[in-house]
């Protein structure tokens, strides 16, 4: 089984206004820890998105318009993720990906690769989250919500004795300690013991 490990940074929260800046995965044998494949690109946009940007978005990604000019435009990052994921064979029933909000990522995703794309290549439809991953594991462990800790992949980082993400927060970062945060996790030796 392959765990796609995904992160975007985007110019705001709404997905109908916003666009993606930057987009991160890592393709990595859930058995063997293996990394198959790192994927990061930052996407060029044109003015007229970027002047409906979100200013607390762009505070927490730290992105600039200038940023943005050597970047790939969206066709562009379409036709690498396909070519990628051609590569691997990535198919539902093979393959999750695996996110810290995936509500959110799914909904930039689809702007790249439309579902009806995903759908006709057979690519995962399971999204699966972090959070609530980690809120079964604490509530398996302790027999309390995690409500006390909290549900934010720092929070949980935390928990697992881990350092918080890099800031600015960038894909690749977010990608890399997503990583850390489900391995600490699924090796929690109060886990191991359920």
């Amino acid at each position: 089984m392959l765990g796609i490990f995904l992160d975007t940074e985007t110019n705001g929260l709404d997905f109908r206004k916003a666009r993606v800046l930057e987009i991160a995965f890592k393709i990595i044998d859930l058995r063997s820890h293996e990394e198959l494949l790192s994927f990061d690109t930052i996407i060029k946009q044109p003015k007229e998105v970027w002047d409906l940007s979100d200013p607390v978005s762009l505070s927490i990604n730290g992105f600039k318009f200038e940023d943005l000019a050597d970047g790939l435009t969206e066709d562009q990052v379409f036709q690498k993720i396909t070519s990628k994921f051609d590569e691997l064979r990535i198919c539902r029933n093979k393959a999750v990906f695996i996110c810290q909000n995936p509500s959110f990522d799914r909904a930039f995703f689809t702007q790249l690769i439309p579902s009806e794309e995903q759908e006709e290549r057979k690519w995962p439809y399971h999204w699966l989250d972090l959070a609530s991953m980690f809120w079964l594991s604490y509530i398996r462990e302790t027999g309390h919500f995690p409500m006390n800790v909290g549900l934010s992949k720092d929070k949980i980082a935390h928990y697992y004795k881990l350092p918080p993400e890099n800031k600015p927060h960038k894909a690749l970062n977010g990608v890399n300690h997503l990583i850390d945060c489900y391995f600490a996790l699924l090796s929690s030796k109060k886990q191991l013991k359920t």
